[in-house]
């Protein structure tokens, strides 16, 4: 999969799956990125074949919907949806 790392400050495990097009989930990089938080991200619809099934397999590990914007803390915690205040909470913020 191609995974994008944006760096700022460790808040443990913290990855992103997106649709490229999607502004919710524009919002939520968006958000991250402000409070500085060091995360990956991957554009689910941009990746094809094999890795396009392996990014839909983890979104729905945690996301059985499949739906985007679907942010994963930790490998725990799933936020669905551009949500800042719970996100603010989950990393501590």
């Amino acid at each position: 999969m191609n995974v994008v790392t944006v760096k700022g400050q460790n808040r443990g495990k913290v990855m992103l799956y997106a649709l490229s097009t999607c502004v919710w989930c524009k919002k939520t990089k968006d958000l991250l990125s402000r409070l500085g938080v060091e995360y990956s991200y991957v554009f689910v619809d941009l990746e094809r074949g094999a890795e396009r099934k392996k990014a839909i397999e983890e979104v729905t590990r945690f996301n059985p919907a499949c739906s985007f914007p679907t942010l994963v803390i930790n490998d725990q915690k799933c936020i669905v949806g551009f949500k800042e205040n719970e996100t603010r909470e989950a990393l501590g913020l």
